[in-house]
């Protein structure tokens, strides 16, 4: 594997100790195709840290925070989500550290500019604020990765889910296959926790 294999066609800035893997997905052709759809698109600065593979401990669960990763949402960005949001479009966030990004901008109700350290633990109970739909990969059990996802579909969707990835062979992981998962706000995902 290489460098060029390990990064995202969106990196630019120096600082992540890993690559974002669901951005692994795209390519500037692909890109292009979305773009031509008129999809919008915009860039978060994620500078993604060792604790995301890592284990869930149980202070993470006491304290419902997580290890700190610097992201940068910018202006531009957010008057992009504002204008897609005001007009009745979907935000659609690559990542769950994207999502974080995300959520953690707009942890108001309304997205703003941030640059800084989150901590947010998005967990099952969670209230999403802004991100209506990811693209994620299949990620581990018992990770602080599948909790978001839990949180944003429900744990039986997710049990559906990965259950049609072992049966059709997906790969998992961070150099596995992708998921698009659009929020499921019910009584099962606002109830799990």
């Amino acid at each position: 594997m290489t460098k060029i294999d390990t990064q995202t066609v969106f990196a630019e800035e120096m600082g992540a100790v890993a690559a974002p893997t669901a951005g692994l997905h795209f390519n500037k052709h692909l890109l292009k195709i979305i773009r031509e759809k008129g999809v919008k698109t915009g860039m978060v600065t994620l500078h993604i840290g060792a604790g995301t593979f890592m284990p869930l401990r149980e202070e993470q669960l006491k304290t419902k925070k997580l290890h700190k990763e610097h992201v940068i949402v910018g202006d531009e960005l957010c008057g992009k989500i504002e204008q897609t949001v005001s007009k009745g479009g979907r935000v659609i966030a690559v990542g769950t550290t994207v999502t974080r990004a995300l959520e953690s901008a707009a942890s108001t109700g309304t997205i703003k500019p941030m640059c800084g350290d989150t901590d947010l633990f998005i967990y099952p109970g969670y209230k999403f604020k802004i991100v209506d739909a990811i693209i994620t990969n299949f990620h581990l059990p018992g990770s602080s990765l599948i909790m978001l996802v839990s949180a944003f579909i429900g744990k039986e969707k997710v049990k559906q889910a990965y259950q049609h990835a072992i049966n059709s062979g997906y790969r998992f992981y961070s150099y596995g296959d992708a998921m698009f998962l659009e929020h499921s706000v019910s009584k099962e995902c606002m109830n799990e926790v």
